[in-house]
């Protein structure tokens, strides 16, 4: 049986004041996207420079990965930082155990 990776993921800025929640099904290549902005120059994550990866959790569904987005999404900060330091209790910055980090800018995905 196939296996499908899907990620609910929350990212914060360098000052860990920031917390932004999503979900993608390809964890290194959204956290690229988020350093440099792609497609999204006028982004909450661009302006709040959120991108480094506190707190991620696989899922075999995009429904269940969306369903957790949306639930943390409602949180409180305080909740959300509980969760984050069940796993990453020093809010480790946890990008160089997905990908390369800081990532080497490979081009814009248009030609």
């Amino acid at each position: 049986m196939r296996q499908y990776n899907f990620f609910t993921y929350i990212l914060t800025n360098y000052s860990k004041k920031v917390l932004y929640t999503g979900v993608t099904n390809d964890l290194n290549q959204r956290l690229y996207e988020h350093y440099f902005g792609i497609d999204q120059k006028e982004s909450f994550t661009s302006k709040y420079k959120c991108y480094y990866l506190v707190w991620f959790e696989r899922h075999q569904y995009i429904d269940h990965a969306i369903e957790r987005e949306k639930e943390i999404k409602g949180w409180t900060r305080d909740k959300k930082a509980k969760l984050i330091e069940e796993e990453n209790p020093n809010w480790n910055f946890l990008n160089k155990e997905i990908m390369v980090w800081p990532p080497l800018f490979m081009g814009s995905s248009e030609e």
